[in-house]
């Protein structure tokens, strides 16, 4: 069953820990440092199990603006905030940091809960209560629970339970679906156990035995063992706090930011369609291309922020921009991310990931490029998930995707992909060009080189009016290196569906197509059928034929040598020998009453029927074999059936 999983926020020294050690009874600061310092570094966990029979997952986030990056990781997979602000002191620059982090990143619900209750009067706690609700006018918490409390009495401890536990009671539990993703959050290993990850799992499930990818690398572990808040079970679902015993990788393989996800469910990438706020709260525009901290899930990378439509962002601006990464990260469309500056370090804006496999797009355009970019993220930000497949399919063109690939650009999986894509290719808006690897390719796409095909075919027929077509290799190679063989056939099925090409054996031609000879090709023709009719069985060679035929152009010879064939006039014995037609006719039939009155017949019985010496003997018998007149049997022949 999925789990809440709440978290914390809140600026340094304002009691997050121990409000969760007074709530749950459980100790989150773990580390040396931490006890020694008084103040949280790492990531916390504890758990609630509350009256409803649901347990409640906690992470404890660290409120020093060092320790920022940390608390970003913490916020990644929490359902539920609980916005800590002491009593004592109000609202701190770190309150607001972390308020806006857990805006960017999509924070829905929370509680507010003010601490250290039993350290002000009455009055000091009122104002500051009233300064807190001011501050959360128009957000997420504008309508959120407030509870004074006190970490030291307990008081409003259970105040705080019977909240969680009336929020917790009214969700509908369903299972995220998708496959298996956790952001790992923490590395370390146990002496006779081995890699241990732990997360926030954030969709799908994952089982003892089951393999797991570490992303953005190209590296494979199978899960040993899994435990929930110290409980050994053997499948994990979305929205548990999860720790995974790993076979197969060390802890110097993996670290923080790594995503661990069911194989081939994730593209790797350096670049990101994103929508982005710019936080009003900053004092200077943002500059294009400007050097930012991205944080992804738990990963923080370096990059940079092309704003594409203009040269400076104003603070409170939202707009589309791509954001270009130094490390590849792996992503769904939805994911959330926080931008912190370069330096100094300070939160300064965030948003959702919309395209996680996106072409590189330019500042410098024409009017109608930023046209394009508008449209592009107008439909990246819509509801219409077919809209969606048609511009990540039109983006990759010629190479189209694959269903698996179009799986990990959407982010939606299996049935529910199915389900979608029927609409599109019902109405032929995309096609199948590999039914293998159900590959798509926006239909636009092959009308195009389906026209090209056709161009390519008019101008052959106009520079070779006397030839038939053209061959199917010559065709495609025509059409560029990037046009490959299934794209290739699929565009020629479907010329031939619409009776605008014929294949004929491996040379197309368009159905227009016919040759028509001038009055010296037609007599040059005629002379030909002549010129093998009386050679009978003793053709002349190749060679012979263009001596004879000298007044002529050698290429006009062979191309209505050519047309013979195509028309059935000649026959071709083999490479060097071609026959009169009638000739081969005659002697076929012949060959086939010898053997109907005689059984069989060999290579000499053959030269006795025919006056033909070996040269011409056994290529023609060879012929017949290929034909399907005859069949060989050791030295004999036989025929394949009866006339």
């Amino acid at each position: 069953m999925r789990e809440i999983v709440l978290g914390t926020a809140g600026h340094v020294d304002h009691g997050k820990t121990s409000f969760i050690r007074a709530l749950t009874g459980i100790e989150t600061d773990r580390l040396k440092e931490e006890k020694k310092r008084g103040i949280t570094i790492e990531l916390g966990f504890a758990y609630l199990d509350l009256p409803c029979g649901h347990r409640l997952g906690i992470v404890d986030v660290p409120g020093h603006e060092k320790f920022v990056k940390n608390m970003v990781a913490g916020v990644s997979g929490m359902d539920l905030v609980a916005f800590i602000i002491a009593a004592d002191e109000g609202i701190m620059p770190q309150t607001q940091e972390h308020f806006e982090i857990c805006r960017l990143l999509g924070v829905k619900q929370g509680v507010i809960v003010i601490t250290k209750k039993d350290m002000v009067d009455e009055e000091w706690l009122e104002m500051v209560t009233e300064e807190v609700r001011e501050y959360c006018e128009g957000s997420f918490l504008e309508d959120a629970p407030l509870v004074p409390v006190s970490s030291v009495t307990s008081e409003g401890m259970d105040e705080i339970r019977n909240l969680l536990d009336s929020f917790v009671a009214g969700q509908e539990f369903h299972e995220v679906h998708g496959p298996f993703r956790l952001p790992v959050d923490r590395i370390f290993a146990i002496k006779g156990f081995g890699a241990v990850i732990t997360g926030t799992s954030m969709s799908g499930r994952v089982s003892i035995g089951d393999e797991l990818r570490f992303y953005p690398m190209d590296m494979v572990a199978k899960v040993r063992g899994i435990q929930v808040h110290s409980s050994d079970v053997e499948t994990v679902e979305a929205g548990h706090r999860t720790a995974i015993n790993l076979q197969g990788v060390d802890t110097a393989s993996v670290s923080r930011g790594m995503v661990a996800a069911t194989p081939g469910t994730l593209l790797p990438g350096y670049m990101l369609d994103c929508g982005f706020l710019y936080l009003a709260s900053n004092t200077k525009p943002l500059k294009h291309r400007a050097r930012v901290r991205v944080h992804l899930g738990t990963a923080e990378i370096m990059g940079r922020i092309s704003i594409l439509d203009r040269d400076l962002l104003q603070p409170g601006e939202s707009v589309g921009v791509q954001i270009l990464l130094e490390e590849a990260v792996a992503v769904w469309p939805g994911d959330r991310y926080v931008v912190r500056s370069y330096s100094p370090v300070a939160t300064i804006g965030g948003g959702e990931v919309l395209g996680n496999m996106p072409p590189r797009k330019r500042k410098r355009l024409t009017e109608r490029d930023r046209e394009e970019n508008v449209k592009t993220f107008e439909i990246l930000t819509g509801e219409n998930v077919e809209s969606k497949i048609l511009l990540f399919l039109r983006e990759r063109g010629i190479q189209g995707l694959t269903f698996d690939e179009l799986a990990v650009r959407l982010g939606v999986f299996g049935k529910s992909l199915k389900k979608i894509i029927t609409a599109p290719l019902s109405s032929r808006k995309i096609v199948v060009v590999d039914s293998a690897t159900q590959r798509y390719l926006d239909k636009t796409v092959t009308d195009r080189v389906e026209q090209s095909m056709l161009g390519n075919l008019e101008q052959f027929h106009r520079e070779n009016p006397l030839q038939a077509g053209l061959s199917k290799e010559e065709l495609r190679s025509g059409l560029g290196k990037n046009v490959d063989q299934k794209v290739f056939h699929f565009c020629l099925s479907e010329l031939r569906k619409k009776g605008l090409v014929v294949q004929e054996d491996s040379a197309v031609r368009l159905v227009s197509h016919q040759v028509a000879l001038q009055a010296d090709e037609k007599q040059l023709q005629k002379d030909l059928e002549v010129w093998y009719s009386k050679k009978k069985l003793a053709p002349a060679t190749m060679r012979e034929t263009l001596e004879h035929f000298s007044d002529y152009p050698v290429s006009l010879v062979k191309e209505v040598f050519a047309l013979l064939l195509r028309e059935e006039k000649l026959v071709k014995v083999s490479e060097t020998l071609y026959y009169d037609a009638a000739a081969i006719e005659l002697l076929a039939l012949q060959v086939s009453e010898f053997i109907e009155k005689e059984g069989e017949i060999d290579a000499p019985r053959f030269k006795n029927l025919t006056g033909l010496t070996r040269k011409f003997s056994i290529p023609l018998l060879e012929y017949f074999d290929r034909i399907k007149l005859t069949i060989r049997v050791g030295d004999i022949r036989i025929l394949r059936k009866k006339r």
